[in-house]
Parts: C-alpha cells; structure tokens; sequence
C-alpha cells in the first residue's frame, strides 16, 4: 500500500452496503486508501473482495460496531499502528429507529410511494428510539472523539457526518429547543445531552408531543438534528479541521426501505466531495448533496 505517511487515509462507517460501500468506492477511485468497517465481518469481508473485484486494491476491512467502545478501541488500535494517522473519517452508519407491520411492507409498492406514506404503518418503540439516538448520533460522537487524535497528525483532516434532510432545524415544532441548537457559538455536548436526554425521556413515557418533538419518525429525525448539531459544536472546538454534515439525498437504500429517487452513486457525492475538499474550505456547515445549504 505504499509508505503510510504519504498516502491518504479514509475510515468509513457501515460501509458493507449501499452508500457507505459507494463512499468507499468513489475515494478509491481517487486514490484514497481505505479502511471499510461494519458490524458483521463477513458482510464486510464480502464488500471488500467486491471492490477488489472492481480493480481496487488499497482497501482493507475492520470489524466495527459504533454502539462498542471496545470495538472502536480495537479499529483505533489498528489504525494507529497500521497507518499512523487518519485524514479522513466518514461517519455513514445509521438505523432508523422504527420497525414496519409485516403485512403493510409486502403490499408496499416501492416505485409509487414515498418514505412518509409508511408513516401509519411505521412501529415506535422506545428501546428502538434508545438504539437509534446511541448509534446515529452517540456512535457519530465516540467515533469522532476516538479519532481526532489520529486525525490531527493529518495535514489535511476531514470529518463528514451524513445527516439527513430531516437533520435541519425546522423538523423540530419547539421554538425554544430550536433556539437553543441554533446558537452554535453557545451550545455545549452537555446542553445537547440535555435535550437528548428530555427526548427520550417524553418518548419514554408516551410523552412525545407534537408541539415539541416530531411524531413521526421521531428518533431518527431528532438523531439526526444532534448529528448535525454536532457538526457546529465539533467544528467550532477544532479550527484547523474541516468538519461539515452531509444530507446525501432520498437515496434508493434499505434504510429507506428502498423508496428513494437518486441511485447510491449519485448519494455518494456528497459525502465524497466534503471528504476531499481543499484545504482551507467550508467547516460547520450542512450540505443538501453538493450543495451548502443551511441548518434551518
């Protein structure tokens, strides 16, 4: 793979499938070397012979679960004496927090409806919404507090955190939640703990009302309201990065239940452009695919 210091390094998360292996796949065509992860080894195994298959050579697979902090441990262990550093850190990897009636799924006609037409079917339980909040956002956090180390030996360090459409301000009915993580020169981890912690707790206790929280899809559209929250936070304390938050597109996914418009290439794009823009670009910022938009 060729002398670490010289080359660039890419970790992606939950990368085994859809756009996480297509993030892996546009930077290796760029000359990035590449560490896949996901959670189940063979799945990952199997996703990096695919891109070999492909013509691709510098790609290597670790295992990684962002809900372990052992596991994320044991991938910084690795990178660290394998490379010596990082340049880039893609955090993709997410759940949807919700499960979907059987019955409604099978008779559900992937061309014609959109993701909000599944709304009525769509099964909120709280031990998912736990789950969804410690993976999309809990797991964005340890990985990116884990590697920021390795990342400041890079000459060039990028974080970008994939968010959503539903990451921006305006999913969330409260005005005074809204103000709070709108001021990004004062928010704090603790304070956004705070909120989460408020969020779960009404979620918790069937509390989840419609001027506060959205209903729908709750704890994903709020995992993803920290993420990008976050974002602000991690690229005020950290200067001399390059840190944004990416919405990749309403892609055709499993995590959309396959129901999106923009092939995986085409939401990769995003992403792979915020991972290699030149020094000195836009930091804190949210990105609707290739486009600077704006956290509202």
């Amino acid at each position: 793979m060729g002398d670490a210091c010289t080359l660039r390094i890419a970790l992606v998360t939950g990368a085994n499938k859809g756009i996480g292996l297509e993030i892996c796949r546009q930077l290796l065509e760029k000359g990035i070397t590449v560490v896949l992860t996901a959670r189940d080894e063979t799945r990952g195994k199997t996703a990096v012979r695919k891109l070999r298959d492909g013509g691709a050579k510098d790609v290597v697979f670790h295992q990684l679960d962002v809900a372990d902090p052992a596991s994320i441990a044991s991938l910084k262990e690795f990178i660290q004496h394998q490379f010596q550093k990082l340049d880039i850190l893609v955090n993709n990897a997410g759940v949807s927090g919700i499960e979907l009636e059987a019955e409604a799924l099978s008779g559900f006609n992937k061309k014609e409806n959109h993701l909000e037409s599944l709304v009525p079917v769509m099964i909120q339980q709280h031990e998912k919404a736990k789950e969804c909040i410690n993976i999309n956002f809990y797991g964005t956090k340890r990985m990116c507090e884990a590697f920021i180390p390795l990342l400041q030996l890079s000459q060039s360090p990028r974080i970008v955190n994939l968010t959503s459409v539903y990451g921006k301000l305006k999913v969330i009915p409260s005005e005074t939640i809204k103000r709070e993580l709108r001021d990004a020169d004062n928010l704090t981890d603790g304070r956004l703990d705070n909120i989460i912690s408020s969020f779960l707790d009404d979620f918790r206790t069937n509390n989840v009302l419609k001027d506060t929280w959205p209903t729908d899809l709750s704890a994903y559209k709020f995992s993803k309201v920290a993420v990008s929250a976050y974002t602000r936070i991690l690229a005020r304390k950290h200067e001399k990065m390059c840190i944004n938050c990416v919405h990749p597109g309403y892609v055709i996914t499993d995590i959309t239940w396959n129901t999106g418009k923009l092939t995986v290439e085409e939401g990769a794009k995003g992403p792979v452009m915020l991972a290699l823009l030149p020094d000195g670009g836009p930091s804190g910022q949210f990105y609707f695919e290739t486009t600077l938009s704006s956290f509202e």
